[in-house]
């Protein structure tokens, strides 16, 4: 099995990406959609969070807008969240490893590969990118996002050149959407060739 790790910055098209890999047959585990579930109704996290930061979670699990505005800009906050909920993603990937052990290649989305250490753990990287002032228009024309959260963001992001210079594959998704197809089939193609196939 080749363990693909799939990252890429805010706004840079990775979620669209990584459907792209799943439509080619590829299993995909999507940390963010790990983290959601997590957190919902009856999730062990949700007790965890509502002792750890009071009056953040409810009848529908932990309410992600009250979350954030708790630990929005409070370091120590930050880290506190990060230590309940990385472990619990890490166990969920190591299932999701183990249950698509005899697929020849599976893909882990992680918007924070890099940051949080998940890079050490992945054969490859692929690298989703765009340039700035498209990713600037992609975040800023999502509900509720204003500038100022999306800057506090990037400065939690590894910047897009760095990600790029340590990536095996870069997709940029500032093209027609069938041409970002066709990049993500070739790296499958790269993937999956013997050497000197």
């Amino acid at each position: 099995m080749i363990t693909v790790g799939l990252t890429g910055s805010i706004g840079m098209g990775k979620s669209t990406v990584a459907q792209m890999f799943v439509d080619e047959g590829v299993p995909v585990f999507d940390a963010d959609e790990t983290v959601h579930a997590l957190q919902g109704p009856g999730r062990a996290l949700v007790q965890a969070i509502e002792a750890a930061f009071p009056g953040t979670t409810g009848a529908e699990g932990v309410n992600r807008a009250a979350l954030r505005e708790v630990v929005f800009g409070d370091e120590a906050a930050f880290c506190r969240l990060e230590a309940m909920v990385h472990p619990a993603v890490a166990a969920e990937r190591d299932a999701f490893l183990a249950a698509n052990a005899d697929a020849p290649v599976v893909v882990l989305d992680v918007p924070l590969l890099f940051e949080a250490g998940g890079w050490a753990g992945v054969d490859k990287i692929v690298v989703v990118s765009a340039p700035p002032e498209v990713q600037r228009d992609r975040v800023l024309g999502r509900p509720g996002m204003t500038a100022e959260r999306f800057e506090a963001i990037l400065v939690r992001q590894l910047p897009d050149a760095e990600k790029r210079r340590r990536a095996d594959f870069v997709i940029c998704t500032d093209a027609p959407i069938e041409e970002t197809r066709e990049k993500v089939r070739a790296v499958l193609t790269c993937l999956t060739t013997p050497a000197g196939g």
